[in-house]
């Protein structure tokens, strides 16, 4: 089990305002969990542990007297790795809140620790809306993105542009599924058809059998229910077999701008897909990439570091204003009461059953002849607006609603 502490300076003399403060240990801990070396590396990884440091180093928590420390642990997308890294950091090393979390399977075992342990769990990189339904808790909030917003944003620009015949190409675990539910439901509301769909293993490099089913079926849309680097290498092997050639579209249903550039315009040009914050909307998004690029790499953020980011933001506020991190129930609730805002994802609120609302945005990849300047990727064809980006908190089936 790899994970590595990293403290962030503070002061050591606590603010006026701090003075009476009952923070766990003295120290408002911060874990990092993901995937840091495997195919969701990109897109959340070592770039999550630096956006969370710096999420605390803006909010200015040193000089607020807020002593701050955030760790860190790979998760390796297995449930039972998070599961025991997750006990561990709340049991024996005092850690607050886990942030980010990529890989449903992963992310719905952790929601049920933090509820356990009374603890706070703040999902920027799972994708599965059960955390807001089924399986919702009072100690969680889904930051960044979910299966239904995804759905409701490619699956239906889609449909109703005449793409009404689907079949799936889908990881086989929580996310994938839910992914693919979703977008289905969403396909039939709009009067198409879902013809089929094949499920493939997390991480496998041979995508040959699964694509040859989707070729056959003679579906106009192969919806891709998958992520990072499965994403990439659906789409490079579709291309080799002359599948888009042949008259198919395919649909990256939940895709990042580290997908892109690992799949270069050429290949990747034309793809629609939804997400919730893209770098260079704005001066905001374009300042905090620059920064990011610089300590990574150059690598620009994908949303899911900037929800990391964001949802850091947010929970800092709430146990200031607590002025205690020790009841995790009590500090999702003032995150809840409190309104969101922060310089990347704006002003926004959180549902009773754990949703954190915001805009979405409907982009499609440009063509090599467009892009103007390195990671210049995407157009931004619709916003979303929050109203409609979520599912309604009243289908969702979770009891906090209620």
């Amino acid at each position: 089990m790899r994970f590595k502490s990293l403290a962030i300076s503070a002061a050591a003399v606590l603010a006026a305002g701090s003075a009476h403060a009952q923070y766990t240990n003295g120290t408002i801990k911060i874990g990092v969990m993901n995937d840091q070396s495997g195919l969701y590396a990109d897109v959340t990884g070592p770039g999550s542990t630096w956006a969370a440091k710096k999420a605390v180093e803006d909010y200015g928590a040193a000089a607020k007297g807020l002593k701050v420390e955030v760790v860190f642990a790979d998760h390796q997308n297995k449930p039972d790795v998070g599961s025991n890294v997750a006990r561990q950091w709340y049991d024996t090393d005092g850690v607050d809140v886990i942030v980010d979390v990529p890989t449903s399977s992963v992310a719905l075992a952790i929601n049920q620790i933090a509820k356990e342990k009374n603890k706070v769990f703040l999902g920027s990189g799972p994708a599965s809306s059960d955390l807001t339904g089924k399986a919702c808790t009072p100690n969680f909030v889904h930051w960044t993105y979910d299966t239904w917003a995804l759905a409701n944003g490619t699956g239906k620009a889609i449909v109703q542009t005449g793409g009404k015949d689907w079949f799936f190409l889908t990881a086989d675990y929580a996310f994938g599924h839910a992914l693919e539910k979703d977008t289905g439901d969403v396909v039939k509301a709009g009067g198409g058809k879902v013809l089929g769909a094949v499920r493939h293993p997390l991480s496998t490099n041979d995508f040959s059998s699964f694509l040859l089913q989707a070729q056959s079926s003679k579906a106009q849309i192969i919806g891709l229910a998958n992520a990072g680097g499965d994403t990439i290498n659906s789409i490079k092997q579709a291309a080799e077999f002359g599948i888009v050639e042949g008259g198919q579209k395919l649909a990256g249903m939940l895709m990042f701008i580290s997908d892109v550039h690992s799949l270069g315009l050429k290949t990747a040009q034309g793809l629609n897909f939804t997400t919730a914050w893209y770098w260079d909307m704005n001066d905001a998004n374009r300042a905090f990439a620059k920064e990011f690029a610089a300590a990574n790499g150059g690598k620009m953020p994908t949303m899911v570091h900037a929800g990391v980011y964001s949802s850091v933001i947010h929970y800092l506020k709430a146990v200031e204003a607590l002025k205690s991190d020790a009841d995790g129930a009590k500090v999702v609730a003032k995150m809840k009461e409190l309104p969101t805002e922060d310089k990347l994802f704006g002003k926004g609120t959180i549902r009773k059953d754990g949703r954190k609302l915001h805009d979405m945005y409907l982009v499609e990849v440009k063509k090599p002849s467009e892009s103007k300047y390195p990671w210049d990727y995407l157009h931004v064809k619709k916003t979303i607006p929050a109203a409609e980006a979520w599912r309604p908190e009243k289908d969702g089936g979770c009891s906090l609603a209620s």
